[in-house]
């Protein structure tokens, strides 16, 4: 069983910054990815960021520039970086794990909050 534990959340202004980590347990296998997902309320759970584990990372246009995501392997993690935060960007933040192309896993959530 994989367990996936989000933090870093919390109320920033916007312009600012927020670094979210999320920690793996479990039985996890090469290759994998690992991301970040973002739902607000009355919207679909959409792509903020991904990374392999040969660390190919992807970002869609809306967070190009202002986002990071980073792994660190040895210890399961994986990071994302938000900077110049913007309201739109408030929302709960997922991590999630995908591997052997069709097993994925879910972290609880993390609240991200931008205040204008």
């Amino acid at each position: 069983q994989v367990q996936l534990v989000e933090s870093g959340g919390g109320l920033v202004q916007a312009g600012g910054s927020l670094r979210l980590s999320c920690v793996a347990s479990g039985s996890i296998f090469s290759p994998n990815t690992m991301g970040w997902y973002r739902q607000a309320p009355g919207k679909q759970r959409e792509l903020v960021a991904s990374m392999t584990s040969a660390g190919t990372a992807n970002y869609p246009d809306s967070v190009k520039g202002r986002f990071t995501i980073a792994r660190d392997s040895a210890k399961r993690a994986v990071y994302l970086q938000m900077n110049s935060l913007k309201p739109e960007d408030t929302a709960v933040y997922y991590c999630k794990l995908v591997q052997r192309g069709w097993m994925n896993y879910w972290g609880q959530g993390t609240q991200v909050t931008v205040s204008s």
